[in-house]
């Protein structure tokens, strides 16, 4: 019997200093098995990181063609594919083919060696942008994972404070490709 997806309901609130976006969001997820609690809160702050009333949460790792999140157009042209995790180069290519920008948040102990593998190959793609984000700041970001979430994202001069009613968290995303370049 297969197992199915945990519902986790999040109420998200988003003070975005550097994009001017001030807004509340209700976001129900569904945790694929196989998803770390770390994985899902990154899926999180990678929307309230891009926030926008059309950004929706793909199938991910249940679905090898949506992403972890993406925002699409009126017109169903996909505006922002978003990984979370390590994909690899053929499934970013892919990516950048289909989407006008593309952006990735690479975590984990195998962030620093992913990326010395796959951004040659993808230095090319000047709509991608790669992000690496601390493992102390993943895994504590994971502590704050609950079914029923409260969530309070500020986002200021690089730096993104996240805290729920008791505890707080400081990431600070790196960068690894801009895009353009």
């Amino acid at each position: 019997m297969a197992l199915k997806a945990t519902i986790f309901k999040a109420q998200v609130r988003i003070a975005d200093m550097e994009r001017g976006h001030y807004a509340d969001h209700a976001l129900t997820l569904a945790r694929h098995p196989s998803e770390t609690d770390e994985r899902m809160m990154l899926r999180i702050a990678a929307f309230a990181l891009n926030a926008d009333q059309a950004m929706e949460f793909g199938k991910g790792l249940s679905d090898e063609d949506e992403p972890g999140l993406w925002q699409k157009s009126l017109t169903g042209t996909i505006e922002r594919w978003i990984e979370v995790g390590l994909p690899d180069a053929k499934r970013l290519r892919k990516a950048c083919g289909r989407a006008r920008d593309v952006c990735v948040y690479a975590y984990g102990r195998g962030a620093g060696i992913w990326w010395r593998q796959t951004g040659e190959d993808l230095a090319r793609h000047e709509n991608l942008a790669v992000w690496t984000i601390a493992i102390e700041a993943s895994q504590a970001l994971a502590a704050l994972t609950a079914r029923n979430m409260k969530l309070q994202f500020t986002i200021q001069d690089g730096v993104v404070f996240v805290s729920d009613e008791t505890r707080s968290v400081q990431i600070e995303p790196q960068l690894l490709k801009r895009r353009g370049e």
